[in-house]
């Protein structure tokens, strides 16, 4: 897999790939950018090729359950990838995959599916329009993977992932990933999963990544998309992906970058599921250098050499800080990672730092001070004590605790 840019395994690769390989089920954590896409592609479609093909009329071999569009196409991409290098035996053809998701005409992947599929990658409701319309059976399915299956019930699909296993063949592998374990994620395991293999990559690991600088920058709230701007013509960065908290910031961000003559474009739930893949295939393509997105896109993208990662809003949750920042330095590659803080929101910036163990000095950069002067003052307790200390007083103090600069 040289050609692939495979030189070595990561660790979530040396730990899955045997295991696959074997036959059990497998249960992974692993953190965002660890390379678990190709730990279950890989093994999956190596045992595809040394095993013969079902008789069935319209038969899935694999399939993989994921929670957004984005994702989905990126692993099918993944898998067409794979098997083209794949060493198949003599007259066998590579594996045929098929991608299925909603918001998309059903037609042309019902005509894919004419004859099965060996992979099919899919979100649970198109998956389930197409078996109501026969259009693929699932009783010879051979290996079932749920993909960061945390998202899956996080976006709601708990109803839709039931339907799903219902259908399925009680003789089956099954592999479930998932970046983070709650109580939904736990008891599906316990229900599905047969005396699994666990493997627990980076499991509560920090953000702290050696591969990945990490910044913060204060900056008031009005004066972020002016101090994008200027990041990328320091930098001169050749593509850049914004996080943002809401679809309006992001149309909103996106526009004001245009205006600037920069080739910038959304990417979130509220545009059709063509317009999401058209902004993506931009953006891989570098037809577009800013994409500005919510976090619809944590977890599913997945760009080469992608050279920073903003958080132009910050994350709702400490976690998804984690899948934000780890769409930059993945691999062997190196990235940088810039958090935007207001007087507003530092408070929830030092509750991610102290969930992941971080000490991030907040800059300020000349002719972006902010213009509030007071800011609360973090507790090491872990809480906010009242805003009892002005900006420049709290900015001097963390600059010395932290080994950063305040001026």
């Amino acid at each position: 897999m040289g050609e692939l840019g495979f030189v070595e395994p990561t660790p979530v690769q040396a730990a899955a790939v045997p295991a696959i390989l074997r036959g059990g089920d497998v249960w992974a954590s692993a953190r965002t950018g660890s390379g678990k896409t190709a730990a279950f592609l890989l093994p999956i479609l190596e045992g595809l090729a040394s095993r013969p093909s079902p008789a069935s009329e319209r038969p899935v071999r694999a399939l993989v359950l994921v929670p957004t569009h984005e994702l989905a196409i990126q692993i099918g991409d993944a898998t067409q990838r794979f098997g083209q290098h794949l060493s198949v035996p003599p007259k066998k053809r590579p594996p045929k995959v098929c991608v299925a998701i909603g918001g998309i005409s059903i037609n042309p992947q019902m005509l894919a599916l004419r004859g099965g599929a060996d992979v099919v990658v899919a979100t649970p409701g198109r998956l389930l329009d197409l078996v109501e319309r026969n259009a693929l059976q699932l009783s010879d399915l051979e290996v079932l993977v749920l993909d960061e299956a945390d998202r899956l019930f996080s976006l709601g699909f708990a109803e839709e992932l039931a339907r799903v296993l219902a259908l399925l063949p009680a003789q089956r592998q099954n592999l479930l990933f998932s970046a983070t374990l709650p109580p939904a994620v736990l008891e599906l395991a316990e229900r599905i999963l047969r005396d699994p293999t666990r493997i627990d990559i980076d499991a509560g690991q920090t953000a702290s990544a050696a591969s990945i600088e990490q910044r913060a920058i204060f900056v008031d709230a009005g004066r972020r998309t002016a101090l994008v701007r200027h990041l990328l013509e320091v930098h001169g960065w050749s593509q850049v992906l914004i996080f943002v908290a809401s679809q309006h910031n992001a149309e909103h961000v996106a526009t004001k970058l245009a205006r600037a003559s920069l080739a910038a474009a959304p990417l979130h739930g509220g545009l059709s599921a063509g317009a999401r893949s058209q902004a993506l295939a931009d953006f891989k393509a570098k037809r577009v250098a800013v994409l500005v997105a919510t976090d619809l896109a944590a977890r599913g993208l997945d760009i080469e050499e992608l050279p920073a990662v903003i958080n132009y809003d910050l994350p709702r949750s400490p976690t998804e800080y984690l899948h934000r920042i780890g769409r930059t330095g993945r691999a062997a590659a190196t990235g940088t990672a810039i958090s935007f803080v207001s007087a507003a929101t530092a408070p929830h910036f030092w509750l991610i730092e102290k969930r992941h163990q971080l000490s991030i000095a907040l800059e300020q950069l000349p002719g972006f001070e902010p213009v509030e002067l007071d800011v609360p003052a973090p507790d090491p307790g872990g809480g906010v004590k009242g805003r009892r200390k002005s900006k420049k007083d709290k900015l001097r103090e963390a600059a010395a605790r932290r080994g950063g600069r305040s001026d």
